[in-house]
């Protein structure tokens, strides 16, 4: 650990050792309890004893709980999951004392406790460049031979935009198929709905029941129907059908549809209602996914352990190395704990890590005060208005009633203060629309929902069951002095439907989370944003759209907020470039969404942090940029990676070889370091991460491009931009490529040096690398550089 010390970073992260765990991870010390968890095990496959015919008959023998056992008449487990595509292994229920004894048997590589994650919670398409007959969807047949594989809550099958309408049949490669079960009949799945599967093993260990109800007691399905609506939503959003005269209750109304409209949609129903996600149920989902023939991985789940957790100790991690590395591109959710720095999660540097942007669509509503001045929000409420011109109270319970008051917790109002009145809650520790229905029970008439310092100045729009409606920090804090020093405050809210054309977008979504990254800061995360607030795409029949259970309402149609919106958007942009260029691998797809991603909004200014009102947004907050899809088509240069590649980089960060084998499921050997020692940087990333730390203010690093072009001969030309140099300098060698038919391939070396140590709180510095070939190819690589203080 301490030849890695420098890698913590000054926010006092805590990184675990780079080498893999001597005990079982999470288990308890007491290994004599009786209570039992569920653990996952690595197990080296080619350990497998020919007498057995299979894996899983291995796992269950006597034979393999023997070999494992201070006696030799162990009870045989049962497996719950038996992993053989991505991962190699098992999962199963045990005590510690029986996890810590499976630990030390000779073909067990490594054990990890299950964790519990959670989800990442029209018009996007044309906003991300995507034009009907033109460009990227007509050439790739609007992704009508790719199947994209959503790992969520499963999928209510009769909504329009899961119609197979107009689609050819099923391509003959898929080896997948549809688990019936209640209210789910095999005959569920189509031509576009291709397969649908539901794994319930480790929530059921977890939870010592089977998913049958959530944990409130609200309706779920022990099939891969969704009673959540988050993976209806995620999956349509991704590639939905086309759909005519969508909307929410009247919000957002139009043509709805996926970004791959054509794209064959595989459900993996892992996650459960008001319950999570279980990594044994998550890495059985990639595991058969990868197994059916999916081509796309869309994965809006996060948080848990692996938010900072190693590699070899994440599945999601493992899994989608898994997947990449059998060419399956994946995509997943930054997470939704921005805007503060160190947020961002799914780290993993083979998959595309996704945050959200605003688009050029808003719901506005308005605040009118008795004193005539007018204050700004957002809201999707579509039930009856306020009466035109009449004013109500005003009334902020936090005022006086404590911290669970002014955050209108449940049983925290009283009924007699707010009865008719507009009720002022504070945005924070229960869900937004949960506020508007205790204010509802209370009798109050309205809400106003006011953002604090944590949220700042960024909106989202909810379905709420009374008038209510969003505003941001500054609005809310004029309101709340004007509710405390007017004898008698009133109010009134006004609702203005749907705006299009709203200047400037995109911006950095106040949720959406933020760089650096917290385990290897060599590797930028996020990778790129792409539309996550405010998206339309299909619902649960199960739940009305605000998900409570009070909710009496059924919509096709739902208008979420988050970073689980913007991943399927990544997830359909590579459907639709799979497509397009189906021999580029999962590294080229996102190196084409990332090189071409532009910083820049509709109003020609730089893309800026909606958290913070006139803050421009850095590479830290949107990695890449906002994918434009017009571009992505044809990048002109990829930088591409491979197995080895990756190998390399785990043996640079200081991984050993049998913590790499648990991700990558073959013996490695980490190179020689003789001549040049390794860093993190130098993997063929599309973004440039430098770190200096201690007396080493320079470092060199190394990429490779790949010329895929119309053109075999090209020649591109370096230029380097730097918002704000801080006395850093920047130097490519070469400061030209020349590709010719024998040479597609190029390599260049970028040298990043400062004069001096700087102050221990000395700001990143940021720039661009942009390689162009004077035909309208500018392929663009962000740089940033960060001070890590020695320990």
């Amino acid at each position: 650990m301490a030849a890695h010390s420098h890698r913590r970073l000054l926010l006092c992260l805590l990184l675990l050792a780079p080498t893999l765990p001597q005990t079982v991870l999470g288990a308890g010390g007491d290994g004599g309890s009786q209570s039992r968890k569920t653990y996952i095990f690595r197990v080296n496959h080619r350990a497998k004893p020919t007498v057995f015919p299979t894996h899983a008959h291995w796992y269950s023998s006597a034979a393999f709980a023997s070999s494992a056992a201070a006696t030799a008449d162990a009870a045989p487990l049962e497996p719950l999951h038996v992993y053989d595509t991505v991962f190699h292994g098992f999962s199963a229920s045990l005590t510690a004392s029986r996890a810590d004894e499976l630990r030390r048997h000779p073909a067990v590589l490594a054990a990890f406790e299950d964790q519990v994650r959670q989800l990442h919670t029209t018009r996007s398409p044309q906003f991300m460049g995507l034009r009907a007959r033109l460009g990227l969807w007509s050439l790739a047949d609007y992704g009508s031979d790719v199947i994209v594989g959503v790992l969520d809550t499963g999928v209510w099958p009769e909504r329009r935009s899961l119609s197979d309408r107009n689609l050819p049949p099923v391509p003959a490669r898929w080896r997948g198929g549809c688990d019936a079960g209640p209210t789910f009949p095999a005959s569920s799945c189509n031509r576009k709905l291709v397969g649908a599967r539901f794994f319930s093993q480790g929530h059921a260990a977890h939870y010592g029941a089977a998913a049958e109800t959530a944990s409130n007691g609200s309706v779920e399905y022990m099939s891969p129907r969704d009673a959540d609506g988050h993976g209806t939503h995620t999956a349509t959003t991704a590639a939905g059908s086309v759909s005519y005269d969508a909307s929410m209750e009247g919000y957002a109304s139009g043509i709805a549809k996926g970004v791959a409209p054509k794209a064959r949609v595989a459900v993996y129903k892992v996650c459960w209602k008001d319950a999570g996600c279980l990594d044994s149920d998550i890495l059985a989902g990639f595991d058969r996914a990868v197994a059916d023939g999916v081509d796309v991985i869309s994965v809006s789940i996060g948080g848990g352990n692996g938010a900072v957790s190693p590699f070899y100790i994440d599945p999601i991690a493992i899994g989608s190395y898994g997947a990449v590395s059998r060419g399956v591109f994946v995509a997943t959710s930054a997470g939704n704990e921005g805007p503060a720095p160190m947020s961002v999660t799914n780290l993993a540097p083979w998959i595309a890590t996704v945050g959200a942007g605003t688009i050029d669509r808003s719901f506005p509503a308005e605040i009118v005060l008795g004193d005539g001045r007018r204050m700004s929000g957002v809201s999707l409420y579509s039930g009856k208005p306020l009466a035109n011109n009449t004013l109500l109270s005003l009334y902020y319970p936090g005022r006086s009633g404590g911290l669970s008051a002014s955050l209108c917790m449940e049983n925290s109002i009283d009924p007699s203060l707010v009865a008719g009145k507009i009720v002022i809650c504070d945005r924070g520790s229960s869900p937004r629309v949960a506020k508007g229905m205790v204010v509802k029970e209370a009798g109050g008439a309205a809400m106003v929902l006011a953002n604090g310092e944590a949220n700042g100045e960024g909106l989202v729009g909810d379905a709420h069951v009374l008038p209510a409606c969003s505003v941001g920090e500054n609005e809310g804090d004029a309101l709340k002095v004007y509710a405390a020093n007017t004898s008698n405050p009133t109010a009134t809210i006004v609702f203005r439907g749907t705006v299009i054309g709203v200047k400037p977008a995109p911006l950095v979504a106040s949720f959406s989370a933020r760089g650096p990254n917290g385990l290897v800061p060599e590797i930028l995360k996020p990778d790129f944003i792409a539309p996550g607030v405010n998206i339309l795409a299909a619902w649960t029949g199960a739940s009305g759209p605000t998900g409570l259970e009070a909710d009496p309402r059924r919509t096709e149609f739902n208008i979420l907020s988050g970073t689980s919106m913007a991943c399927p958007h990544a997830s359909g942009a590579a459907a639709l470039l799979r497509s397009a260029h189906p021999g580029w691998s999962p590294a080229a797809i996102r190196s084409a969404l990332m090189t071409t991603a532009i910083v820049t909004d509709n109003s020609a200014g730089a893309v800026a942090d909606e958290a913070e009102a006139g803050r421009a947004a850095t590479p830290l907050d949107y990695g890449a940029g906002h994918v434009a899809l017009g571009k992505a088509l044809d990048p002109g240069l990829v930088y591409d990676i491979g197995d080895d590649d990756y190998v390399a980089f785990m043996c640079s960060i200081g991984y050993e070889a049998n913590a790499i084998e648990v991700i990558t499921h073959r013996p490695v050997a980490c190179p020689s370091t003789a001549n040049r020692k390794p860093s993190g940087s130098d993997l063929n990333y599309p973004s440039i991460s430098v770190v200096l730390y201690g007396s080493n203010q320079s470092r060199t690093v190394i990429r490779t491009a790949t010329n895929v072009g119309a053109e075999a001969s090209a020649t591109y030309k370096a230029r380097v931009e730097m918002a704000s140099s801080g006395g850093v300098s920047v130097a490519v060698k070469p400061e030209k490529l020349v590709f010719s038919p024998t040479m597609q391939k190029q390599s260049f070396a970028v040298t990043v040096a400062a004069p001096s140590a700087p102050p221990a709180a000395a700001a990143p510095v940021y720039g661009h690398l942009v390689w162009s070939d004077g035909r309208g190819h500018d392929v663009r690589s962000p740089i940033v550089v960060t001070w890590l203080q020695p320990m």
